[in-house]
């Protein structure tokens, strides 16, 4: 390769990498993911008047309940003043309880409520289908090597970002 072809190959790279071309971006590229995703579910969603968020948060407790407030943020991928809006919802629709910890009269517990767990059952058959016509047309080897490098995109919150490139 002469000294031109190695100069037009490094500038393609560059172009590739820089910020400014919106179809390789990464933050784009999860943005369009999501939605597209996302536009399949809402509908489901909406019928039964929940809101994605409010969808997360049954979730979460589904798995794991009580727990706490802030937790329940995090794992919901929520904001904290969102979440105290969205409880009140789902306390008043008899999905969700809050309590106080009894160790710490600070902490908010929250719990999902038998009448939240059959909102969830409701909802499963129709979340399954929309679910494994992705899988069916994405592929399920595929889908599953993406989620695990999702998952491990995710853990990169987990390191302090300090604003500059690492070496």
């Amino acid at each position: 390769m002469n000294a031109i072809d190695r100069q037009a190959s490094s500038d393609q790279s560059l172009q590739a990498r820089s910020p400014g071309q919106m179809d390789r971006s990464l933050p784009i590229a999860l943005l369009r993911a999501r939605e597209s995703i996302m536009t399949r579910f809402r509908p489901l969603l909406a019928e039964h008047g929940t809101t994605e968020q409010q969808w997360r948060v049954l979730r979460v407790l589904q798995e794991q309940s009580p727990l706490d407030a802030s937790c329940v943020a995090d794992r919901a991928c929520v904001l904290a003043p969102s979440l105290t809006r969205m409880i009140k919802t789902l306390r008043d629709r008899g999905f969700v309880q809050r309590m106080r910890d009894s160790g710490d009269a600070r902490r908010s517990m929250l719990s999902i409520t038998p009448e939240g767990l059959a909102f969830i059952e409701m909802l499963v058959p129709g979340a399954l289908a929309i679910h494994d016509d992705i899988r069916s047309r994405y592929g399920a080897e595929r889908m599953e090597t993406l989620i695990d490098m999702l998952t491990d995109l995710a853990g990169f919150d987990q390191a302090p970002y300090d604003g500059k490139p690492t070496a």
